[in-house]
């Protein structure tokens, strides 16, 4: 079976399923979709290590694994969903140490969320992209307004910490100047409050764009 390379388009809120998250892998060759529900602290785990400007004080579950691996010189190579079963996905860790190479099973979450940290490529087979990958329509709005539901099923990694409210892209943060918003974001880190420092995040790089 042949394998296809997948990047991360985004994260969203999960429409079907309250308190969870929708991750879009997409087709590297392709305009195939693979959407995948996550929970909230992968989905976390994950839009941090997209976002290289926010790092947390302390590291999390994953940065962990990471510092771990690379004390004891296990490298990840790369990941592998390779089975969807009911609608759940599984994925396989390909990892090397000693030139000796090991496959461990792990959640497709974690799984991604340890690939980003080790910058290593995400796969999948094509007969699982052909069976649940989709086409996604997406709509630009207008400037300065807001999507209407189900318009724009992605949101980007800053903005994934909205949950079960209207998607806001920075303008709470709107009447503070750019010296304001970092002092904030440089609070909210360090309080861990890493949607918080997302949203301001997203309002800072608007600005700067």
């Amino acid at each position: 079976m042949s394998l296809v390379k997948l990047t991360i388009k985004g994260i969203s809120y999960s429409q079907t399923q309250n308190g969870a998250y929708a991750l879009i892998l997409n087709e590297v060759d392709g305009e195939r979709k693979l959407p995948i529900v996550i929970g909230a602290f992968e989905a976390q785990s994950i839009a941090i290590a997209l976002e290289k400007e926010i790092r947390p004080p302390r590291p999390l579950t994953h940065d962990l694994f990471k510092n771990f691996a690379d004390r004891f010189d296990i490298v990840v190579k790369q990941v592998i969903i390779h089975k969807l079963v009911d609608g759940v996905f599984f994925s396989s860790i390909i990892c090397e140490r000693d030139r000796i190479e090991e496959i461990i099973d792990a959640r497709t979450s974690d799984a991604i969320a340890l690939a980003l940290r080790f910058n290593a490529p995400i796969f999948t087979y094509k007969n699982i992209l052909d069976k649940a990958g989709i086409y996604l329509k997406i709509n630009p709005t207008e400037e300065g307004k807001h999507p209407e539901e189900g318009d724009d099923p992605l949101t980007s990694p800053e903005t994934f910490g909205l949950v079960g409210e209207e998607k806001v892209t920075g303008e709470t943060y709107t009447h503070y100047s750019l010296a304001e918003l970092y002092e904030l974001l440089e609070s909210a880190v360090q309080n861990e409050d890493y949607e918080k420092a997302a949203k301001i995040r997203d309002e800072v790089s608007k600005r700067e764009s």
